[in-house]
């Protein structure tokens, strides 16, 4: 290997692990800082919220998803974080029939592992989201306890929920208005660029390996609530960052005044 060579080695190899270096930093800043805190009171004491529901749906695709294609969410589920115990204490999964593509693409059974007899069987979204709706409810969330969406990213609130509210003629939820994006959370915070806060490098830099199956939207939000509750434990101030409003995607500034989002309840069709 010529001297050229391995000089261009090297800075590959630096910028390959800059990153892992940046996390394993910020983590290991974050530890010392805890153990004082910890001298003072619990960890548990730090979270913003009493529990996070981590939302991650599987939509309706086609290979290459032409501008026109209208996506339809055909998974909901729902992992609940306790910030408490830092643990997955429940969750909840239902499929759900879509109604204007109601045959699902080879590529969307292969990429999400939903085949066409389970969503058959299934209920539309409008009796899907009351289930939720009731689940969540029977965990008082909202009522007794405080509580915020979780997603990895912008689009499952901002587009494929408000896409399907639209076609299933409902207004859009409220408890779901405001959310944490994690992708954004978890850049700010271990001070990484963007293209570092995929799912799945995500848990590379924090040490961790996927668990599951890749595109189940289950397996997907267990997978970000371990990442939430890697950064709890680092210290991470988890809070909302971003809201839908008039059906546009906002930002929400971190100097705006802390609220968990509303005991859930069933929205309204529209007229």
């Amino acid at each position: 290997m010529t001297r050229e060579e391995l000089r261009s080695k090297l800075a590959e190899f630096k910028l390959e692990t800059r990153g892992v270096k940046d996390v394993l930093k910020k983590r290991l800043k974050n530890y010392y800082k805890k153990q004082k805190l910890m001298q003072k009171e619990q960890i548990s004491g730090q979270s913003c919220y009493d529990y996070i529901c981590v939302v991650d749906f599987e939509a309706t695709c086609e290979e290459g998803n032409p501008p026109e294609f209208v996506h339809e969410i055909i998974e909901f589920p729902v992992v609940l974080v306790n910030t408490h115990t830092l643990e997955i204490e429940d969750s909840f999964q239902q499929y759900v029939k879509p109604e204007i593509n109601p045959k699902l693409s080879n590529f969307c059974i292969n990429l999400t592992g939903i085949t066409q007899d389970i969503v058959d069987k299934a209920d539309t979204f409008p009796q899907v989201l009351q289930n939720v709706v009731d689940w969540m409810r029977q965990r008082e969330l909202g009522t007794k306890y405080s509580y915020s969406m979780l997603t990895d990213g912008s689009w499952d609130m901002s587009k494929f929920l408000n896409i399907q509210c639209r076609v299933s003629r409902i207004k859009y939820p409220s408890f779901a208005k405001k959310w944490i994006n994690i992708r954004k959370s978890y850049g700010n915070f271990y001070k990484v660029p963007r293209n570092q806060t995929k799912l799945t490098i995500m848990l590379e830099k924090l040490g961790m390996n996927y668990d599951g199956r890749p595109h189940s939207g289950l397996d997907d939000s267990k997978n970000i609530a371990r990442i939430a509750i890697r950064m709890l434990q680092d210290g991470c101030d988890l809070r909302v960052n971003e809201r839908i409003h008039g059906g546009q995607l906002m930002t929400v500034s971190s100097s705006a005044p802390l609220e968990g989002a509303p005991a859930p309840q069933m929205p309204r069709y529209r007229n």
